[in-house]
């Protein structure tokens, strides 16, 4: 019986359950789902102002504005607002992305009213002490000197400033820089959420076990004298600046490794091609048996693993395709990584097609296993602007992508011409054979982001 492998199962219609909602006099947007099994509740409450709200100048403001939330209120110190948590058992964190800040709380049902009254605290009334204010930056500047330390980082951060620009959003890292944390006041803190922390840009996203006739009152008693607030015009819309290099070479003298990305510009989370750059992501790199993977690491043995994603924002994001790897083979692996991104728009196979639909078909329900993770889902569903059915039709949307629609999108967005590749290791060793590869100009970048020469 063990020389066949296990044949999968029929396969099962997704059924979700779509979330009820309502809205404040202030703006508000509720989201509930309600999750009568067990006694706990999770609530995100999301911001549509993230890092790509940062004013110019100021990469960073976001993150550290999130970062102070629950670090004061005038009634509560930092360690009150920790201590009153962990006394009923529940959790606090505040988070950001380029598209939102979020501050998430879970807890027990019996005691989420009280939980409920710390966030609306946390949120609605940061005092920002100069002790804390303090305490986060040199934690933020720890984070910037060790992150100048990991070849992994300094790609990403050099991907986000040759993609988009120094005068983009998008262009920074969601730390910002040194610079701009030393900088940054507490008066800066306080502008930036008195102008994007606002209940008419935000919704309060709850799943658990917990009615609407239950939650409504909470909610209006926490929120509903919350005042509205004209939300600023969001800069994420401007035109990127894109490098016009082809090879963005980062210098680290006596690197075992490399880390090597290829990089273009995507599309917005609402693009219609949706479905059909996510399945063609997943047999290009997005599972372990994708035609990178198995060629870097399978075929060659020149990394561990190779992978790619698309990176979705509300504002075109981008797709990258990456790799660690040996020194020695740095050159070979790119040279791999550009034939891959050239046979890709050549189309799939049936199989593949097949594999890459079934993968993310059958990863679907991951997505509402727990509150948290039906807690997450929603709220991209608030902060991408998509119908609150949307994944009611998911699977179907999938199942219904051909092979035509995945050559298409390779075609469309993996455009040769406007790819360009980033290389982080030791330029003594690897340089002259990168030059080898005549892919195009070579131009030759710092860890922070900024661009040193070009030849």
């Amino acid at each position: 019986w063990r020389s066949e492998a296990p044949k999968p199962g029929a396969p099962r219609a997704l059924r979700v359950p779509v979330p009820t909602s309502f809205t404040l006099q202030n703006g508000l947007r509720v989201l509930l789902n309600e999750r009568p099994g067990l006694p706990v509740v999770s609530a995100s409450l999301v911001f549509r102002s993230g890092s790509g709200a940062n004013p110019p100048g100021k990469p960073g403001l976001a993150s550290f504005t999130a970062a102070m939330l629950d670090q004061g209120t005038p009634t509560r110190s930092a360690l009150q607002i920790a201590d009153d948590v962990a006394r009923i058992g529940g959790t606090l964190s505040a988070s950001s992305t380029v598209d939102s800040i979020q501050v998430s709380i879970g807890s027990l049902a019996r005691t989420f009213p009280e939980m409920l009254t710390i966030l609306s605290d946390v949120v609605r009334r940061p005092s920002f002490p100069a002790a804390e204010v303090d305490r986060q930056r040199a934690s933020r500047l720890t984070q910037l000197r060790q992150q100048r330390q990991d070849a992994g980082a300094i790609a990403s951060v050099v991907t986000a400033a040759a993609l988009y620009g120094s005068s983009h959003p998008y262009g920074s890292a969601e730390l910002g820089t040194e610079a701009s944390n030393q900088a940054i006041t507490a008066e800066d803190l306080r502008s930036f959420w008195a102008s994007h922390i606002v209940p008419n840009d935000a919704a309060l996203v709850v799943s658990g076990q917990i009615s609407a006739a239950e939650l409504r009152p909470l909610v209006e008693k926490a929120f509903s004298d919350w005042a509205r607030v004209a939300v600023p015009p969001s800069r994420t819309a401007l035109s990127p600046d894109s490098t016009r290099g082809k090879v963005l070479f980062v210098d680290r003298p006596g690197a075992p490794q490399s880390q090597i990305r290829g990089v273009v510009l995507g599309a917005p989370r609402n693009t219609p091609d949706f479905e059909a750059m996510q399945v063609m992501n997943a047999v290009f790199g997005g599972l372990f048996t994708s035609r990178i993977n198995l060629n870097l690491r399978e075929e060659h043995g020149y990394t561990y693993g190779a992978s790619s994603q698309f990176v979705f924002r509300r504002s075109p994001g981008f797709f990258v395709v990456a790799s660690g790897v040996r020194t020695d083979v740095t050159a070979p692996a790119l040279s791999e990584t550009v034939k891959e991104l050239a046979r890709i728009r050549d189309g799939v196979t049936a199989e593949e097609l097949t594999l890459a639909k079934d993968a993310i078909i059958r990863s679907l329900p991951a997505q509402f296993e727990t509150s948290g993770r039906v807690t997450a889902t929603t709220s991209n569903l608030f902060l991408y602007g998509l119908p609150l059915d949307y994944y009611t039709t998911a699977q179907a949307r999938y199942s219904a992508v051909n092979s035509a629609q995945v050559t298409a999108a390779a075609r469309k967005y993996l455009i040769p011409d406007n790819i360009f590749f980033i290389v982080v290791g030791d330029k003594a060793k690897i340089g002259s054979d990168l030059e080898k590869l005549r892919l195009g100009t070579l131009e030759t970048w710092r860890p922070d982001g900024t661009r040193e020469e070009q030849r």
